[in-house]
């Protein structure tokens, strides 16, 4: 009778451990389950340009330098530095130093047709960079008294490496970024026959195309169309990712609206925001992750927040 008890005991007991070891793995299994919250886009097909960025200095070719006819004193100063002269307007006024020493008998005897001054002229239109003397000095003869850069020779020298040689041919079209974000169009209009040894770079000639009054040696950017295409598949720069050495490229795309896979890429240009995918070519309603994409294994469950405008 105790056998029997004890035969009982035994059988209701691994029934109830055989119960709770079966409910364990269900719910180890459920609670294994995690979704990753993402956000997804979709590719677009959009013109795309990739340019490349080169630093340029502005410079006055052309520099007009204003000297002394004769020696004797600067009476008079029609300009200041910075000022704006138009080719023959009045500069400077010059008494000789005979004419000095002879005080009013030059105007005095009739026999002297001459009094004296001479007024230096400005030889070209331009900009009054530099004044070497102020009213009251004594000058030599061809003491220089100033020097006038001429607009039209304002440019922006720009250093280009020779691998880039071929952008940057007579005539190709730049923008120009100036400090203050303004920027204007320019052209590439000659290049210089040397190279630096060191940088192994090639200085171009980029004119601007306004009509603002610039300084000299102002530091800007230009901005060189490398290629462009009027139509392309792009993707948001945040959906490709990559591995450490930049060789290989991948999106992960949601292929139901829990399970995301990772899809190998082949891309094209890469600007700042987007990048362009040359293969494989994506359906217009492919959602692509954007957001909580980085880490995720080649398979991973996800949890779709929100979609990003198309």
């Amino acid at each position: 009778m105790r056998y029997t008890h004890l035969s009982c005991f035994l059988l209701i007991y691994l029934l109830l451990a055989g119960c709770t070891s079966a409910d364990e793995p269900a719910a180890e299994e459920a609670e294994a389950v995690v979704k990753t919250p993402v956000m997804v886009t979709t590719v677009s097909r959009e013109p795309l340009k990739e340019t490349v960025e080169l630093n340029a200095v502005s410079s006055y070719q052309k520099k007009d330098v204003l000297k002394a006819a004769t020696d004797g004193y600067i009476i008079k100063m029609f300009v200041k530095p910075g000022a704006r002269v138009k080719a023959g307007s009045p500069l400077f006024t010059l008494k000789t130093k005979e004419a000095q020493v002879l005080g009013d008998l030059m105007t005095k005897d009739p026999a002297l047709n001459f009094n004296g001054m001479i007024t230096v002229r400005a030889p070209s239109s331009g900009v009054v960079l530099e004044l070497n003397h102020q009213a009251g000095d004594y000058v030599n003869d061809g003491e220089q008294l100033g020097l006038i850069s001429e607009l039209s020779s304002f440019v922006f020298l720009v250093n280009v490496p020779f691998e880039l040689n071929r952008y940057t041919t007579i005539g190709t079209a730049v923008s120009i970024l100036l400090p203050d974000s303004t920027k204007i169009p320019g052209t590439i209009t000659s290049k210089l026959a040397s190279m630096s040894t060191a940088s192994q770079t090639q200085q171009f000639v980029v004119t601007p195309e306004t009509d603002a009054i610039l300084p000299e040696n102002l530091q800007a950017v230009v901005v060189l169309n490398k290629q462009e295409k009027p139509s392309t598949q792009v993707l948001s720069k945040e959906a490709v990712l990559t591995n450490e050495t930049l060789d290989k490229y991948w999106v992960m795309k949601l292929i139901n609206d829990t399970t995301a896979v990772k899809v190998p890429v082949k891309t094209g240009i890469i600007t700042e925001r987007q990048v362009e995918i040359l293969s494989p070519t994506f359906a217009p309603t492919d959602r692509i992750l954007i957001s909580g994409n980085y880490g995720l294994p080649d398979t991973a469950f996800v949890k779709v927040q929100n979609r990003q405008p198309e």
